[in-house]
């Protein structure tokens, strides 16, 4: 009875080791966005972040910040690389897929690659955020025309 109980407690352990052990494998290969987030806060804290896509393989992620700035989170394993990109400061080529972008970072050359988007429409987002392009604000204005009064016929 005592060396069945010792079996059990063996595989159990075993298993947990094998369970945990494939689970920071998966972490290590497929970062966390909440992660990359709060070490690009550390690294810039001046910087507001509006919104972030990433990329299919979240090995990276882009980010459209408050003063028409973009920024660019790299994932290495368990460390990231934060950079603020202005902009103008990047040359951006549409890939093969026309879900991707080729980005050449002319200050940080070991950065260049393709990354590839979900869609079409997120890659030509991040394209206008790193080109400088982009605009938030609507053509159509904030304000709409005064009503006019009605006239009177006779």
């Amino acid at each position: 009875m005592l060396w069945l109980l010792l079996i059990v407690v063996i595989v159990a352990v075993g298993a947990f080791y094998i369970r945990m052990n494939a689970r920071a494998e998966r972490d290590f290969d497929n970062p966390d966005a909440g992660s990359a987030m709060v070490e690009f806060g550390r690294a810039f804290p001046d910087e507001a972040i509006r919104a972030l896509y990433s990329t299919i393989d979240r090995k990276a992620i882009f980010l459209r910040l408050h003063d028409g700035k973009a920024g660019f989170i790299q994932s290495h394993g368990t460390h990231y690389v934060c950079h603020v990109i202005h902009p103008g400061k990047v040359r951006v080529n549409s890939s093969e897929s026309g879900r991707g972008l080729i980005v050449h970072f002319p200050d940080f050359a070991y950065l260049d690659n393709a990354f590839e988007f979900r869609t079409a429409e997120v890659a030509a987002e991040v394209s206008l955020w790193l080109l400088g392009s982009f605009s938030p604000k609507s053509d159509f204005g904030d304000e709409l025309p005064a009503a006019q009064p009605a006239q009177a016929s006779d």
